[in-house]
C-alpha cells in the first residue's frame, strides 16, 4: 500500500492484480509505503479504515481517496494457480504443480476446510469496509490498467512507466465449458464487483491535475 499526501490518494494492494509493478513505479513519489511482508503490503480496506486512516486525520481535509484494482475472477484464480505452480513451491503444501487447474478451482470453491493450495480469499472481501460495502472511490479493472495508470499519472503529476513484475510461470489453465459455467455461477458476486469497476478514468478526477504528461505502459 502506498500513500500520497498532496494528491490525497491511497493505493491499496489487492494480491495478483498488477499492483506490485505499480508500486515499484510509484514508490519514489509516495510519502508512506507499506511493503515487503504480505500481511503489511496487502493491508485490506477494512484494516486501512480502522488502523491507518486515523493516523492521517491530523493532515486535515480533503480526505484521502482510495484506489484499488480488481481482476476478472477466473483470470485472477488462473494467476494464483500459475504462481503456486512455480518451482520454488514444489513439495510445499501450497504448490499446485501436481494438480490440474480444474481441481484447484473445485478445491477453492468447495465448502468446509480447503487444502492448503486452495486457501485464498476473495477479491471482493479485500475491498469491503466495516459495513460490508465497497466504498472505494476509484476501483479499476485490471484489464483497464492503462487507464488506471493514466489516472494516477495525472492525479499525482508524474509520468509512469510500468515494467513486468511478479510474473507467474506458464501453466495449462483450460476448463471444460460446463466447469466454466459452474465456476462463473459460484463466483457471481466476484463478477458483479468486477463488472461494476471502472474501465476509463473519470474526467473530473483527471482535471484535478494540470501538469500531467504522456505516459507509456506495459501491463504486467
Amino acid at each position: 500500500m502506498l500513500i500520497f499526501i498532496e494528491p490525497r490518494l491511497v493505493l491499496l494492494s489487492v494480491p495478483k492484480t498488477g499492483t506490485t509493478a505499480l508500486e515499484q513505479a510509484l514508490l519514489p513519489h509516495a510519502e508512506i509505503s507499506f511493503r515487503s511482508r504480505p500481511e503489511i503490503k496487502h493491508i485490506n480496506h477494512r484494516q486501512y479504515l480502522k488502523q491507518i486512516r486515523p493516523l492521517l486525520a491530523p493532515l486535515g481535509h480533503p480526505s484521502f481517496d482510495r484506489v484499488a484494482v480488481i481482476r476478472e475472477p477466473l483470470d485472477w484464480l488462473r494467476s494464483w494457480y500459475r504462481y503456486r505452480a512455480r518451482d520454488a513451491l514444489i513439495g510445499h503444501p501450497n504448490s499446485t504443480a501436481q494438480i490440474s487447474f480444474d481441481q484447484f478451482l473445485r478445491d477453492y470453491l468447495s465448502e468446509g476446510e480447503r487444502p492448503a493450495h486452495a486457501r485464498l480469499g476473495r477479491q471482493s472481501d479485500f475491498l469491503l469496509d466495516a459495513t460490508g460495502r465497497i466504498s472505494i472511490q476509484h476501483l479499476y479493472r485490471y484489464e483497464a490498467l492503462p487507464e488506471l495508470v493514466r489516472f494516477l499519472s495525472q492525479r499525482i503529476g508524474v509520468p509512469i512507466s510500468l515494467g513486468r513484475s511478479n510474473v507467474s510461470p506458464e501453466a495449462a489453465t483450460d476448463l471444460d465449458p460446463k466447469a466454466e459455467v459452474w465456476a462463473r455461477a459460484a463466483l457471481a458476486r466476484e463478477y458483479e464487483v468486477w463488472e461494476g469497476a471502472r474501465q476509463a478514468a473519470p474526467y473530473n478526477s483527471l482535471a484535478r491535475s494540470s501538469n500531467a504528461r504522456t505516459i507509456r505502459t506495459i501491463a504486467s
